[in-house]
């Protein structure tokens, strides 16, 4: 396995508020007890893995600006399955060597697309033993998990919300298999966030139609969590004006 993080050789301590180096905490000790409990059971502070390991520091403007090695094309020798182990890797590190006690995702933070669905679902159940087996090693654990619903074109005019039957059934089937995965990994918590929902014009739209559909996913994902038996909570992340 390949170390990324080679200049910060044990976890960052916690320094005091005086400490000059950039290495340390000065106001997190995560032992440190306030009321009844430490502040690291207080503020349960995680890593994203898709700013954190999937972004290269591009925006609108620009090609990106972040030298991640994890992310060179030639990472995995051109297998996507052995770049996501790559990046898994190097994430890992980082959450020991930051000291942190849970980490989150979207699906394909972590793994692959396939070229059709099933394949998909095969590329993040192989990533899910991997991290399985990083999780056992560290003891960082999964905060939440999350599907992406949002960067592939199929979703441009939505998931929940979308017009087309086959994309709500998509994305719905999309949801079940990664709550499914995030149940696996013993995840705390389920986010959906609806980054694509909603509508561009109300000359075309029905609203109470939409918002009865959205309603309608909700529950099935609810009705999934105890299917399963996820006893984790279900978090909506509202953002009404992104994108």
């Amino acid at each position: 396995m390949s170390e990324f993080f080679t200049e910060v050789t044990a976890p960052i301590p916690y320094a005091g508020p005086d400490s000059d180096d950039p290495l340390t905490f000065r106001w997190y000790d995560a032992d440190r007890v306030v009321g009844d409990r430490t502040m690291a059971e207080h503020l349960r502070p995680a890593v994203c893995w898709w700013h954190g390991f999937n972004w290269d520091g591009s925006d609108t403007f620009g090609s990106g600006t972040l030298d991640r090695p994890w992310l060179d094309p030639a990472a995995g020798g051109g297998d996507p399955l052995a770049a996501a182990r790559a990046k898994a890797d190097a994430a890992f590190e980082f959450f020991a060597k930051l000291g942190v006690p849970f980490f989150c995702f979207h699906d394909r933070d972590v793994a692959p697309a396939g070229d059709t669905f099933a394949e998909s679902c095969a590329h993040l159940d192989a990533m899910a033993e991997y991290l399985a087996a990083h999780m056992e090693r560290t003891g960082v654990r999964l905060l939440w998990g999350t599907a992406n619903l949002f960067s592939h074109p199929r979703y441009a005019a939505g998931a929940a919300t979308n017009p087309d039957p086959e994309v709500f059934a998509h994305a719905a089937a999309q949801v079940a298999h990664c709550l499914e995965v995030t149940h696996r990994l013993g995840g705390a918590n389920y986010v959906l966030w609806g980054g694509r929902e909603g509508y561009e014009t109300l000359l075309n739209t029905d609203p109470g139609r939409e918002e009865a559909q959205l309603a309608r996913f909700l529950h099935l994902v609810v009705e999934h969590k105890h299917r399963i038996g996820f006893e984790g909570t279900i978090l909506i992340e509202p953002k009404p004006h992104e994108p």
